[in-house]
């Protein structure tokens, strides 16, 4: 094996990685019927889990087995901005009703699956017939210094993101996007789901055109037609938002942190856990084995 065979960024001096078979790159080849075979045999009936393609934020480097679910957002007219919570049904499967979390979005099949990976499977915010606003709300310890003026459970606004053009924290190049920390359908729960918002124009301008340049490298971003036809249905104004759970060891990475700044990392998405590296410019579809829900 060579060294660019190895997720790990190069100068991390950890040793070389090889995936097991039950991660995403095992499954990533499994077309729709194998998908549909590798689903029958993983799945608790009724609770969701199996075979499960999301959309993700890319995992580059680093020994994280795929990317991080992206969470569609809405912005109200307020400004406010909160996340889209599939739509519930009830099913009978074997005899049994059970509620399911699932509705088409820009040409994917978007379900409460995307999240159930790390544990957050069990939390009560992630089953489907918990109620909630999904509004993104300030956490006790928000992730980035300009969240400091704002208070635990204060609700994200656009408004809070105007500089997003500019806005750079001395780590990396700015003009890349504004970030956030926040929690979702975490209200009066014990466990908080974490995300991370971003504004950006990178998003807007490949939401809008396919294509954008970014002032960290010399070739545009570019997706395809299936990435822009999703962006335009997950995003709003630039804004993006993806489950903040380090898909290896389920730590919280962070957009921009310091620490990867010697891992080549200053500009993208770094977990300090294991240097797992993550693009939130580029979006790509996923598959994976997500974990059954322990309720109906």
């Amino acid at each position: 094996m060579s060294a660019d065979d190895d997720k790990y960024p190069g100068e991390s001096g950890r040793r070389r990685f090889v995936k097991g078979v039950v991660g995403g790159a095992a499954l990533a080849g499994v077309g729709a019927t194998g998908s549909a075979a590798i689903n029958s045999v993983t799945t608790s009936p009724g609770r969701g889990g199996g075979a499960t393609e999301a959309m993700a934020i890319e995992n580059t480097a680093g020994p994280a087995p795929r990317g991080m679910p992206q969470i569609p957002v809405e912005i109200q007219s307020d400004g406010t901005i909160q996340g889209v919570w599939p739509e519930v049904s009830t099913e009978t499967v074997q005899g049994q009703q059970i509620n399911v979390a699932e509705m088409e979005l820009g040409g994917m099949t978007y379900s409460s699956e995307w999240f159930q990976y790390c544990g957050v499977e069990t939390y009560e915010g992630i089953q489907p017939q918990y109620e909630s606003d999904n509004v993104f709300y300030v956490g006790g310890s928000p992730g980035f210094a300009w969240q400091d003026e704002l208070s635990d459970g204060d609700a994200l606004n656009v408004s809070m993101f105007d500089d997003y053009e500019t806005w750079g924290n001395g780590v990396g190049v700015p003009g890349l996007g504004k970030p956030a920390t926040a929690n979702w359908r975490s209200q009066d729960t014990e466990d908080t789901i974490p995300v991370n918002v971003l504004r950006s124009p990178i998003i807007e301008e490949l939401a809008a055109n396919g294509e954008a340049s970014a002032p960290d490298q010399a070739e545009p971003y570019t997706v395809t037609d299936q990435v822009q036809t999703w962006l335009q249905a997950s995003t709003s104004q630039g804004v993006m938002a993806w489950l903040n759970k380090c898909t290896h060891f389920c730590c919280v990475p962070g957009f921009k942190a310091e620490g990867g700044v010697k891992f080549n990392a200053a500009n993208e998405v770094y977990c300090p856990c294991h240097q797992s590296v993550y693009e939130p410019f580029s979006i790509v579809p996923t598959l994976f084995t997500a974990r059954p829900r322990p309720d109906g």
